[in-house]
């Protein structure tokens, strides 16, 4: 099998995506969309989608760089909401993050002190999204949501997730088909939480491999050897990918009480 395999109709995906977006604006009878700009695919395709279905006037890109954030992906993220013609705003979240971390009597862990800029960033989004009447567009993808490959109450924290149905090599397709800068599409994914931070260092393989075993273990139900030998990896890394899912199930769920266990 290969990547062949999780091919999409862009063009009739772009339409279905467009479609949703503007029915669930509709529905909350919201004034338009907050897209937070990283300069990745994910959230360059969701602004795309969302220009697309509402227009440009309807739309604010909020780019929320810290420390970490690589200059030209801040320069590209600016680029992309120029060519749409949108509103954008540069709102640097490294000193907010500091005097938070710099308040607490214990030092974090360095996935605490990641943690918190993605929930800054969810704070500043939200600000502008309940000051404007808006909401706000998630950008998470299917292989992200399934690995719960991102952070709670941080970019998690969204109003409705417009690919969270499409897996990562699915999303640079549709890039592609959107008209996105090669750049863009093909960067390497990063939350771009700490110096250096690459999402292949911390998933259990590339995305080309890591979405067909996605695909056979959570579409197809396939067996763990038939997943690995499908995808072409060993089968630890379909069981890192199962032990992924099952460690961050919380994550894609309502906080659990009494009447919802």
């Amino acid at each position: 099998m290969s990547s062949k395999d999780l091919a999409i109709n862009a063009s009739k995906e772009t339409g279905r995506i467009t479609s949703f977006i503007g029915e669930i604006v509709g529905r909350a009878s919201a004034n338009g969309l907050v897209v937070a700009l990283s300069g990745g695919i994910d959230s360059a395709v969701v602004g795309a989608l969302c220009v697309n279905a509402l227009g440009r006037t309807r739309v604010l890109g909020l780019l929320l760089p810290s420390d970490h954030t690589p200059k030209e992906d801040t320069e590209d993220a600016k680029g992309l909401a120029d060519s749409w013609g949108i509103k954008s705003e540069n709102v640097p979240i490294s000193k907010v993050v500091k005097m938070l971390v710099g308040s607490a009597e214990v030092k974090g862990t360095k996935i605490a002190q990641a943690n918190i800029q993605a929930r800054v960033r969810m704070m500043v989004t939200y600000y502008h999204a309940n000051t404007l009447g808006y909401l706000v567009a998630g950008t998470g993808d299917r292989s992200e949501e399934l690995l719960g490959y991102f952070t709670k109450f941080g970019d998690g924290g969204v109003d409705f997730l417009p690919i969270a149905h499409l897996y990562k090599t699915q999303v640079r397709a549709l890039g592609t088909h959107l008209g996105l800068p090669k750049r863009v599409v093909e960067k390497p994914a990063s939350p771009q939480l700490w110096s250096g931070q690459k999402a292949t260092d911390e998933i259990p393989a590339e995305y080309d491999k890591l979405d067909i075993v996605l695909h056979q273990l959570f579409d197809l139900k396939a067996k763990p050897h038939e997943a690995a030998f499908r995808a072409g990896v060993p089968v630890s890394v379909v069981e890192k990918v199962l032990e992924m899912h099952r460690r961050t199930e919380h994550k894609r769920r309502m906080p659990p009480s009494l009447g919802l266990v």
